[in-house]
């Protein structure tokens, strides 16, 4: 723990967001961030209930004079998104994050933070610990899996919760009241390959590094580069201008929802002088290109080991022609709300070998027929390789509620407190208010939390200030609800 950080304000809050990144929690493998969850209820007392997904349910009773007010839920998940820079060396199966004070932030030293969505669950653990808070009956409820599939909310089953309003504590921007999310759905694109024997060339390995990554959703709107689809251009153009190689493997990004980062090709050139001419050409245009957004962008040559089987040529021409034509990036821009994104795709996620191609997007959309349009381009885009496309994971959206009793208490009490108006918006990432809203028909549900910056990326901040007002705001809107 670094007592630094824990010592800052609001202490309550930064000692339990320490206490937890102690404790790894990478999606689909929580059962160490479960343990310590039901530890905490079981030492506060407090009655502790984990469901066959592995959600995880405390409930606080009332404060006295409060046992009459509407019941709440306080919603945040567990799991955490890994990611680490190349040249930093950890474990995240074993070691815990290792945070660090930067001016006015909280960053880690080389990986993602937790800060999504560590503060949440952080901040609900301190309204659970506390003995002075006003609040009427509490639910809190840690969902599990929620950056891979939205899994504890998919399988969080109707009947379990008796709060009537549900605070979400994953929204990324303090001062923002978020209403409403778009919905997601994955598509999986394999293929079997054929390979053959490669010919006499050169053994080379193309890396790209640098660039920012960040949240597909809610950073993709930023024009930040995506690692496979510039691998995968420089690689086309390169096939197209007839500087022949093969490729032995590519690989690229690490999560279905974080903006690929890096990525990596095995090649067998034939005629290293005219592939790296080539190459270079196409590489000055991307780097100019995004040179405002991506200027540590690199693209390295380096000498490596033979491979044994190289990609069939055909099928190599086709896979690189299919990943070049899918969409990547904003689709459409929202007409109802200025500067929301409406439709995205992200390549996220591409894996091949002489064996095997497997390729992922997510498709976000907040209109439901734009994201089955653009999951249909996909899998036209891979007919040609004869691929294997498969749709799955759909999860819905979260349909603004513009008669929330909810969002007028907390407009009304985020200005009375910090003399300004609180924004109400809707977001292009994925929440689980809207699956949950499935199962709990009728909710009054809001998101909101501090200033998180980079989430998904080893940049990942959390700024401090943003925390105290996020602390002070939730226990004032605790303390009003009748």
């Amino acid at each position: 723990m670094n007592d630094k950080v824990a010592q800052l304000a609001p202490a309550e809050v930064w000692t339990w967001f320490e206490k937890l990144n102690e404790v790894p929690r990478p999606s689909k493998q929580e059962e160490r961030v479960i343990a310590f969850i039901q530890s905490v209820g079981a030492e506060l007392g407090l009655e502790t209930i984990t469901d066959d997904a592995g959600n995880v349910i405390i409930r606080k009773p009332a404060t006295a004079g409060k046992e009459g007010v509407t019941p709440v839920i306080l919603q945040a998940h567990l799991d955490m998104v890994h990611q680490k820079n190349a040249d930093t060396d950890f474990d995240f199966s074993s070691q815990g994050i290792e945070s660090k004070i930067d001016g006015d932030w909280v960053k880690a030293k080389g990986t993602t933070l937790g800060a999504d969505n560590g503060m949440g669950v952080a901040s609900i653990l301190a309204v659970l610990a506390s003995d002075s808070i006003e609040h009427g009956s509490v639910e809190a409820l840690f969902t599990i899996d929620e950056e891979t599939g939205m899994t504890g909310a998919f399988e969080l089953q109707p009947g379990l919760l008796q709060g009537k309003i549900l605070l979400n504590t994953d929204t990324e921007d303090e001062g923002e009241l978020t209403i409403g999310c778009a919905g997601g759905i994955d598509t999986s694109v394999t293929v079997r390959c054929t390979s053959q024997t490669p010919s006499a060339g050169t053994w080379l390995k193309v890396s790209i590094t640098g660039l920012r990554g960040g949240h597909s959703g809610c950073e993709i709107h930023l024009g930040r580069g995506n690692a496979n689809k510039i691998m995968n251009r420089i690689l086309w153009t390169c096939q197209q201008a007839g500087a022949d190689f093969e490729v032995a493997s590519i690989n690229g990004g690490s999560l279905r929802n974080a903006i690929p980062r890096e990525s990596f090709a095995v090649l067998n050139v034939r005629d290293e002088t005219t592939f790296k001419t080539t190459a270079s050409t196409i590489v000055a245009t991307i780097q100019a290109e995004l040179s405002k957004t991506e200027p540590d962008l690199k693209v390295e040559f380096e000498a490596t080991d033979a491979v044994e089987r190289v990609l069939e040529a055909s099928l190599q021409k086709n896979l690189l022609a299919g990943i070049y034509a899918a969409p990547c990036g904003v689709i459409r821009m929202s007409d109802q709300v200025d500067g929301l994104v409406e439709t995205s795709t992200s390549l996220s996620l591409v894996g091949i070998d002489s064996e095997k191609a497997s390729i992922e997007f997510l498709t976000r959309s907040s209109v439901e027929s734009a994201k089955t349009d653009v999951t249909n381009q996909i899998e036209a885009a891979f007919a040609v390789a004869s691929a294997n496309v498969t749709h799955n994971g759909n999860y819905p959206g979260w349909e603004p509620n513009a008669d929330s009793e909810m969002v007028a208490l907390m407009k009304g009490i985020y200005e009375e407190m910090f003399g300004e108006q609180a924004i109400v918006n809707a977001v292009h990432a994925g929440l689980e208010c809207g699956i949950i809203g499935s199962h709990y028909p009728g909710l009054d549900m809001v998101s909101f939390g501090p200033t998180i910056k980079n989430p998904h990326s080893p940049d990942e901040m959390c700024h401090i200030q943003s925390v105290e007002k996020y602390w002070q705001f939730l226990l004032e809107v605790l303390k009003r609800i009748e």
